[in-house]
């Protein structure tokens, strides 16, 4: 008998996927309704033209539709001028000037205060060639990449934080996912990942918050003697594995157990948020690229606000 994952609510699904084309659920009524702003701050010269929510939604466009910030321009003036809307389109250069500040604001990409969060990472490339050139002559110019790193909820399949890194210092997947848990839900009770997460620094930064950690330690991982509670558990994790026999079929048992499956779900979000905003960073300025990082962020969640599959497997002969 083989199995087969059947979609069981295909009609809603089928229909938030067409929704996700939709101008209109871009370019919402809620943003235009406060396109200009009208905050003043006491400082020195003029105020702003045009409000954070403006400039936040013409950069969704531009992530979603994967456009130059001169063509930018020329489609936001089209969407206004075809709805007749009384607002006016900022110049490109005002968006990109107006992008490098709009990362102090986007700090929460998601409300939600699940009890299970995965964290993963990846790479996006900002100018180089590409894998398949490097693959088949190598190397010739520069290449430059940045690692990015989330922890997602895979209930809701929603991006609960998100950081950018280089490939140097600090870039490692367990310093990027202690320093995310510092601005954590405090609702977390168990948090997974793959053996990059396995490090005694970020295992004790987890006991702290009083939360479960699910990491399978490496195969050749050893006992140490030590009463730290972080160091403990994850002793108890190899004798545990040890216990079921202390291979390869003990270790698949072991995360089985656990619920270690659930870590599988931010692969597919990591595909997500390849397809639907590219794999490559527009910007070449840091500060900015730590936008466009938050910005795919906020895509993949609006769309999975949208609708998404629900299904079970299902035997078929």
């Amino acid at each position: 008998m083989n199995q087969r994952y059947r979609i069981k609510n295909w009609s809603e699904y089928n229909k938030s996927l067409i929704h996700r084309g939709s101008i209109t659920f871009w370019f919402s009524n809620d943003v235009t309704a406060k396109w200009h702003s009208n905050s003043y701050t006491g400082k020195k010269g003029r105020p702003k033209t045009y409000s954070d929510d403006a400039i936040l939604c013409i950069l969704l466009i531009r992530t979603i539709f994967r456009l130059p910030l001169r063509a930018l321009q020329g489609f936001v003036y089209s969407l206004i001028y075809m709805l007749s809307l009384p607002i006016s389109e900022p110049s490109y250069t005002q968006i990109c000037r107006r992008a490098r500040d709009l990362g102090k604001l986007l700090k929460n990409l998601s409300a939600k205060r699940p009890t299970d969060i995965v964290f993963d990472s990846t790479g996006f490339k900002v100018y180089g060639e590409g894998e398949w050139k490097v693959k088949k002559h190598g190397h010739s110019k520069r290449r430059v990449r940045r690692k990015i790193h989330i922890g997602m909820d895979p209930d809701s399949g929603e991006i609960i934080m998100g950081e950018m890194t280089g490939n140097g210092k600090g870039s490692g997947d367990a310093e990027a996912a202690e320093r995310l848990l510092k601005d954590a839900p405090k609702s977390i009770e168990r948090i997974f990942g793959d053996g990059s997460y396995d490090g005694f620094s970020f295992r004790k930064s987890v006991e702290s918050m009083r939360a479960e950690l699910i990491v399978p330690p490496p195969i050749n991982a050893v006992v140490h003697e030590s009463q730290d509670p972080a160091v403990v558990k994850r002793n108890n994790a190899l004798l545990e594995i040890e216990g079921l026999g202390n291979d390869s079929e003990a270790r698949a048992l072991w995360k089985k157990l656990k619920g270690y499956h659930r870590r599988s779900l931010v692969e597919t979000t990591m595909f997500r948020l390849k397809q639907l905003t590219g794999n490559t960073l527009q910007s070449r300025e840091w500060v900015r690229q730590h936008v466009e990082v938050y910005i795919k962020c906020l895509i993949v969640n609006k769309v999975t606000r949208l609708g998404m599959p629900k299904g079970s497997w299902e035997l078929v002969a």
